[in-house]
């Protein structure tokens, strides 16, 4: 029975990575130039890429201690919308922000079902990058976090 649990559980996953890699094909190829804020505010707002409504703020206070961002739901359902909280010192850096938000999007549509490598492969296809490139620049953004 535990074997079955285990393969129903890694069917799930493969199916919901094959739907993030869709919708991420689908986002840049509908927003083919996502270099700003401005660029993905436009993506965050196309509701057959992003889910549900979304406000981007940068703020640390609901961060964790190395965290880059944090979507957190407004209300009690996920229609009600989220806040990205965006650690402050990636305000005004057009280059980083499309990183940082393209990792939260499945968090924000699928919820805490997402991995961090489902995030790190929508995140890649969207963008047109590698997932190991990506991965890379995520760490890089994170580490230069003042602690």
């Amino acid at each position: 029975m535990i074997a079955r649990e285990a393969q129903l559980e890694a069917d799930a996953h493969e199916a919901l990575r094959e739907h993030l890699l869709r919708t991420a094909r689908f986002g840049r190829q509908r927003h083919p130039s996502i270099r700003s804020l401005e660029d993905t505010q436009s993506l965050l707002a196309d509701r057959d890429v992003v889910r549900y409504p979304v406000e981007v703020v940068f703020d640390a206070a609901s961060l964790q201690s190395g965290e880059f961002a944090y979507a957190d739901m407004v209300g009690d359902r996920p229609d009600a919308g989220y806040r990205l909280s965006i650690h402050p010192q990636f305000q005004g850096h057009a280059t980083a922000l499309p990183l940082l938000i393209a990792y939260h999007i499945p968090t924000i549509n699928f919820g805490p079902i997402v991995t961090a490598d489902e995030s790190e492969v929508f995140g890649a296809e969207l963008l047109g990058l590698d997932q190991e490139a990506y991965y890379t620049r995520l760490c890089a953004l994170a580490d230069s976090i003042p602690t």
